[in-house]
């Protein structure tokens, strides 16, 4: 007799158990599928899979492993890169040079901010040095870092350069280096502000993917709100441009939070129910109909009421630009611990009954 003891022996087939078999095999020929549900033997080192434990307990899709500086560099990414476009613009068209320059300094402010948070959350400086070493288009991230390390480069050279043209006067080299880097700091700015919306969306976690074709711009107008809500707030308050590109990034907000809204795959149910779509909606609910009323109001004039509504529309939308990063990020993360999406498995259906299969008639072989 084997030293095993008597639960874990192995069990001698009998007359019964041949004849089950063959009654099993004979329903499978017949019908093409067995109806009866299997057992899970005594001992078995295996879990059960089931509706509430999906995959052996396990999700499918692994959680985002970033730490709380990756949304805060995302905002701090899409106001520095809208500042940046403000700037040059402000400049080459509207001719206000204060304006301009505070801008640069703010684009300038968030590249080494947004440096210093993606390094903190690699753990070492190396590591982002690393992925520099290669360009590759097809990935999100490689274009994001090559695009921190150029728009960085340029913002600096263009705040300083223009800098020391106000100090010391229009001189030739100064002006064309000013010139240039200014114009790439713009360039560069543009991607700079809403890759981060290509980035999370080019993944496999459902609520991201579900939206890839509009978080470029729902991210980029976020960040369109946050730049100008903090050059307001730097003292150009009475600036009727900053003022009408923030009436446009907030009408933009409220037509995506409605969009939102009105969809109703179950992919999206993260930016509705839990803590992730409260975040989601306050955020959508500041930087959009809130800032859109406060900007409205406020109106174009230079009045001190008006400067007051203009303040509190830019401290909303700098709020709501910030939750907004921080809500799509935790919506990731609840997400990914649904086992249904990434299969697409319906929530109502049990794993028993998509495992019986509608009985389908066998057409006889012809002899």
């Amino acid at each position: 007799m084997s030293d095993l003891p008597t639960e874990h022996q192995p069990r001698l087939p009998d007359h019964s158990s041949e004849a089950r078999l063959l009654e099993i095999r004979r329903q499978a020929e017949v019908r093409g599928f067995v109806p009866a549900s299997g057992i899970r033997p005594a001992g078995a080192p295996f879990p059960r899979a089931s509706s509430e434990t999906g995959y052996y307990g396990i999700p499918l899709l692994k959680e985002p492993q970033w730490t709380a500086e990756i949304p805060l560099y995302f905002f701090v990414g899409g106001a520095a890169g809208s500042a940046a476009v403000i700037g040059a613009m402000a400049e080459w068209l509207g001719k206000d040079k204060e304006l301009a320059q505070s801008a640069r300094w703010l684009a300038l402010g968030g590249s080494i901010i947004s440096g210093a948070l993606l390094i903190s959350d690699l753990g070492r400086p190396s590591r982002f040095l690393n992925m520099l070493r290669v360009f590759k288009v097809q990935s999100p991230m490689s274009v994001g870092a090559w695009t921190l390390a150029a728009f960085g480069g340029a913002s600096t050279v263009a705040a300083f350069a223009k800098a020391a043209e106000r100090h010391f006067g229009v001189g030739f080299p100064i002006t064309v280096i000013g010139n240039v880097s200014q114009f790439f700091s713009a360039l560069l700015g543009l991607p700079f502000h809403n890759y981060t919306g290509v980035l999370i969306g080019a993944t496999a976690i459902p609520v991201w993917n579900k939206n890839i074709e509009t978080l470029p711009i729902h991210f980029g107008m976020s960040g369109v709100q946050a730049g100008v809500s903090v050059l307001e707030l730097m003292g150009h308050a009475d600036s009727r441009s900053l003022n009408s590109l923030g009436i446009g990034s907030a009408v933009y907000e409220c037509l995506e939070g409605f969009n939102l809204e009105s969809r109703t795959d179950r992919a999206l149910n993260p930016l509705k129910r839990g803590a992730s779509g409260l975040i989601v909606r306050a955020g959508g609910v500041l930087s959009g109909p809130v800032a859109l009323a406060l900007r409205l109001f406020a109106g174009s004039s230079g009045t001190p009421r008006s400067r007051t509504l203009r303040r509190w529309a830019a401290i909303c939308g700098i709020a709501g630009s910030l939750l907004t990063r921080y809500g799509w990020v935790q919506a990731g993360h609840a997400s990914a611990r649904d086992w249904r999406l990434p299969l697409e498995i319906p929530a109502a259906k049990s794993p028993i009954q998509m495992r019986v299969k509608p009985e389908v008639p066998r057409t006889k072989a012809i002899s």
